[in-house]
């Protein structure tokens, strides 16, 4: 069905008189996510299938975005991803959620190619108005990564939705997976943590104008470097950084690699007042979910504070990429990085041997 494909909604005089987006969402953003260990659970319990060769990528190791190989040049690359609004201006709410969605394509190293929009709407609580700015913003994301939404899919639901089923295509051979990281390897971090902080003191009237700011322009921000990341030879694997936290998608990329990352915590960028937030207890409940949910997969220095933790686990939505690469590699990606205005980018640790698993210092 294409019922979600044409923002063109009726005007509703009575759009003024809303609730606020927020107020109708029990979560925001990416910290919608089931926690990891009871996502593990859930899938452990599921119908194991034949998988066929053509499958490049499956749900393994959790990465970004399943994989098909059509033929010796071509892969399609598949993924989607929706949540509750983490801001109450429905055009941004669009642009973000989209944003997300289609980053989990350029983590893989692909191109994409189009989308399909997924909605679900308080009908009753909201006017068709709000509804389509919402579906404007995820248009204007589109845009801006030159694809179109194709068609999509929209129900009445309690909380408001929306995301994208996003495609795209790559060479297999520029495939990049969440397992290829190698000991030796620097990790590099695409953009600076505190996304799930800035989403809480919002939504508690906290966040003041600049801090508004730069929240809408790191969530919106496409992570389009991916494809040129990919093809450079020392890059050896790549996630992007999302509701788990640092933490946990760092443990997801160690674990599928059978490597050691070990993060310095000092080097990782943290968006402007994020440090300042937490210490005020604007902390979200995914944050303590996240660190739960890494058992003994991660350890924590003993000088890292309750808030430093919480800040590692912090629910990223439409985060950074996590990159890989050989140590002679880190200045073309950090350059790569630079020039499509990734400026907070940064070198946050290494890849050891060793235990599978993720030390913090």
């Amino acid at each position: 069905m294409t019922d979600a494909a044409s923002p063109a909604l009726a005007a509703d005089p009575l759009a003024a008189d809303e609730p606020r987006l927020t107020s109708l969402a029990h979560g925001g953003g990416c910290g919608c996510k089931i926690a990891p260990a009871l996502l593990a659970q859930i899938l452990r319990g599921a119908r194991g299938l034949p998988v066929p060769p053509q499958l490049l990528v499956g749900i393994e190791t959790g990465d970004d975005a399943a994989v098909w190989q059509l033929n010796d040049q071509q892969a399609i690359v598949a993924t989607t991803d929706f949540f509750m609004p983490i801001v109450d201006d429905p055009v941004d709410f669009g642009r973000i959620a989209a944003t997300n969605a289609i980053s989990d394509v350029y983590a893989m190293g692909a191109t994409p190619i189009f989308a399909l929009a997924l909605v679900g709407m308080p009908i009753n609580r909201l006017s068709a108005t709000t509804i389509g700015r919402i579906l404007d913003g995820g248009a204007q994301a589109c845009a801006a990564a030159g694809i179109p939404i194709a068609g999509g899919h929209s129900i009445d639901s309690v909380e408001p939705i929306y995301g994208l089923v996003a495609l795209g295509v790559v060479d297999p051979a520029q495939l990049r997976r969440n397992a290829g990281a190698r000991p030796g390897d620097v990790l590099v971090l695409g953009k600076p943590l505190g996304v799930g902080i800035y989403s809480a003191a919002l939504k508690q009237g906290a966040l003041d104008d600049a801090g508004y700011g730069q929240m809408i322009a790191t969530t919106t921000r496409l992570n389009t470097p991916g494809p040129e990341l990919a093809a450079l030879p020392g890059v050896h694997a790549m996630t992007d950084v999302t509701g788990f936290g640092l933490a946990g998608h760092a443990l997801e990329m160690a674990r599928g690699s059978g490597c050691r990352l070990a993060i310095d915590w000092s080097a990782v960028p943290l968006l402007d007042q994020a440090r300042e937030l937490a210490e005020g207890g604007f902390i979200t409940g995914a944050s303590g979910r996240n660190q739960a949910s890494l058992g003994d997969g991660a350890g924590f220095a003993d000088h890292l504070s309750d808030i430093d933790r919480a800040l590692a686990c912090d629910p990223q939505t439409s985060g950074g990429l996590l990159v890989a690469c050989a140590a002679d590699s880190v200045a073309a990606v950090l350059a790569l990085l630079d020039r499509h205005g990734f400026d907070a980018a940064a070198v946050i640790g290494r890849v050891v041997g060793g235990e599978p698993g993720v030390d913090l210092a």
